[in-house]
């Protein structure tokens, strides 16, 4: 099947001339980019002219990668694991589509991924914005050529609608006419002139008009009957998977409705499943509730269900597609995934809080700031910092845990209370505490519709290792409006014992209480209330335990390595338990940072940068990058793929120790 759609694919791909030659070259090797920008509005036919590159480049021999940024995490790793896999291949050539959707990483793709492939290697990235500035400066300029893609021109216009299916002369002056040379609009439109038996010009005066014709008249008027309640999951959903449609329409067979809803041409492939495009979808869903709210109500129904399950199994970043069918923009408030597009989650870097613009002081006072920096300087790991594509902080986010909650943040002023609080009152330590989660992009009047908010919030969740937390503590500023509706519609109880003055304003400590079921469970619950439904059911399985370790937990431990009392208390001292953790942790890392690696050169320097910058580290990383002989940048993107390796190690084994038999 996949075959076949390959073939069909490749059979009605036209025109683009020009970029197919430069490309050609470029796989012959012939031009010396080594990085291409391919941009335009959508649907002027990038995605169709990436899948031909792709196909040219894997008939030749080369090793490819197709990503779609819409798929990627606000997190880099899964980009960096992609990287690390390339950089083993002689010719790879690395394909990121939508990429505005993961423009936020563009200054990680510069500093730390890129500069480490092979000389041979092509990276091509795909979306509507050109190339930032940041690829015309150091040196870039000379190897990243930008193509923006032009509309097609009548006369390719005029093929694409053969190529498609033939309409009469009039019809597809009209059609290319109004498609503005957009090979997608072209196509669509085209398709519902030949399906439509009383075809009509005028219909194509109003783009938001055609878009309702093809929802109601796009797959003709049986498939509108038989295939409705597909089409209606792919406009509900955030992504549509086999597996959701296996969970939501149990009497038919999913494999059979995915295929045919991959092959339609309302859709496109994200990940491992498929995103109906926004415009359709948006239409899709307001004529779905005005004329069958019944079945809309049934079907997001079993869509949460299935997103609620999948999260217990071991899948938290649903909590991402539960928040997406909650209506209340209040409860939605702070998590989600909509900033991904332009920002991205990263670390707390050295020395970053002494550097920070007079704009971003402005927001705290000198007392936060203060306590700030001296909990950043002895644990950074409670940090997680939203940058934008040119590296711009735009938000920060403190949080712990009961368990991870480090001695430095014990004793801070300001939430040390909280955490005291936390271990007294949740015995399973199944709570994360928010010192702060500061949107510097927003007033203080704070933004019910966050960006930075849903990344840094959602990023810290994830980084916590808590797959499903039960309570949640927070500072509650009663001039900021979404964070009071946010606390008023969770039904977070007020602490006044606990509340926090810094400089002028009073910071109330508010606790929610998701109940058993925990965030996952309030998140369901929520869209039953919404729906106007009773309650479900209890879930059969809850959460894993609250100590599951994370790779952000591994990675902080190896900084710890020196500090017991820090590795006392890491998740890994928690599971490994005896009467000694911190010397435990610290067996478990030395080992680990020995067996990860080959015995190739690259894999010598990745075990050397683990052993000098954490296992026997007595030099600072700067003199560690000198006495190796690589630069700061590659020092520092090496060590992050070493210590990657590291706890893949650590997570590989303790899953093997817990399991049965």
């Amino acid at each position: 099947m996949g075959d076949r759609l390959a073939r069909r694919d490749e059979g009605r791909f036209i025109g683009r001339d020009a970029e197919i030659a430069f490309f050609d070259g470029l796989l012959a090797g012939q031009e010396t980019d080594g990085v291409v920008f391919v941009h335009g509005p959508g649907g002027i036919g990038k995605s169709a002219l990436l899948r031909e590159v792709i196909r040219r480049a894997a008939s030749d021999g080369w090793a490819t990668w197709y990503l779609d940024g819409r798929e990627l995490a606000p997190d880099p790793e899964e980009l960096e694991r992609t990287f690390a896999e390339a950089s083993e291949e002689e010719r790879p050539i690395i394909v990121v589509d939508t990429y505005e959707h993961a423009a936020s990483l563009d200054g990680h793709l510069r500093e730390q991924l890129i500069p480490g492939l092979p000389s041979r290697a092509i990276v091509v990235l795909a979306g509507r914005q050109p190339p930032s500035p940041g690829w015309s400066a150091a040196g870039w300029e000379h190897i990243t050529r930008s193509l923006r893609l032009d509309p097609l021109s009548d006369q390719e216009g005029i093929r694409l609608i053969e190529k498609v299916s033939g309409v009469d002369a009039s019809s597809r002056k009209a059609l290319v006419e109004w498609s503005g040379g957009s090979p997608l609009a072209l196509t669509l439109a085209t398709e519902v002139a030949v399906g439509e038996p009383d075809w009509d010009e005028s219909g194509l005066e109003s783009h938001s008009e055609l878009i309702n014709r093809l929802v109601d008249r796009l797959l003709g008027p049986q498939a509108r009957v038989d295939r409705s309640d597909i089409i209606a999951i792919a406009a509900l959903a955030r992504v549509t998977t086999a597996t959701l449609l296996t969970a939501v329409l149990p009497g038919q067979d999913p494999h059979e409705a995915y295929d045919w809803l991959r092959a339609q041409s309302i859709t496109e492939p994200i990940g491992d499943g498929l995103a109906m495009h926004d415009l359709v979808r948006r239409s899709v869903q307001a004529n779905l509730s005005a004329t069958r709210p019944e079945r809309e109500r049934e079907l997001r129904r079993r869509i949460a269900d299935h997103f609620f399950d999948r999260a217990l199994a071991g899948e938290p970043r649903h909590m991402v597609d539960l928040a997406e069918l909650i209506q209340n923009p209040a409860l939605r408030w702070g998590i989600g995934a909509e900033g991904a597009a332009d920002l991205f989650a990263d670390v707390l870097r050295p020395g970053e809080l002494d550097d920070l613009s007079v704009e971003v002081l402005a927001r705290g006072s000198d007392t936060w700031w203060e306590q700030t920096r001296r909990l950043a300087d002895a644990s950074p790991g409670h940090f997680v910092m939203a940058r934008d594509a040119v590296q711009t902080l735009r938000g920060i986010a403190i949080a712990f845990t009961p368990a991870n909650a480090s001695p430095a943040a014990l004793a801070d002023p300001l939430v040390g209370s909280w955490i005291e609080h936390a271990r007294q009152t949740v015995p399973d330590g199944n709570a994360i505490l928010w010192r702060d989660s500061l949107d510097l992009t927003a007033s203080d009047q704070g933004e019910l519709s966050s960006r930075v908010l849903a990344v840094i919030n959602t990023a810290a969740i994830l980084r916590t290792g808590l797959a499903n937390p039960r309570f949640l503590y927070l500072p509650i500023n009663p001039m900021n409006e979404p964070s009071v509706a946010f606390a008023r519609d969770s039904g977070s109880r007020h602490i006044p014992e606990l509340n926090v003055t810094v400089g002028d304003v009073t910071h109330q400590c508010h606790v929610i209480d998701y109940g058993p079921e925990g965030l996952l469970g309030s998140q369901r619950a929520t869209v039953y209330r919404e729906l106007g439904l009773p309650p479900p059911p209890k879930a059969d399985t809850f959460s894993p335990s609250p100590t599951a370790v994370t790779t952000e937990d591994v990675r902080q431990a190896l900084r710890d390595f020196d500090r017991p009392s820090e590795l006392s208390l890491s998740p890994l001292a928690v599971v490994l338990g005896g009467s000694d953790p911190s010397a435990a942790v610290r067996a478990l890392l030395a080992s680990a940072a020995s067996e990860a690696f080959g015995g190739g050169p690259d894999e010598r320097l990745m075990r050397e940068l683990v052993d000098r910058a954490y296992v026997n580290s007595s030099v600072t990383h700067e003199q560690a990058a000198d006495e190796l002989h690589v630069s700061r940048t590659t020092y520092f993107r090496r060590l992050r793929q070493a210590t990657g390796r590291v706890a893949d190690h650590v997570l590989t084994t303790l899953a093997a120790r817990d399991r049965p038999g």
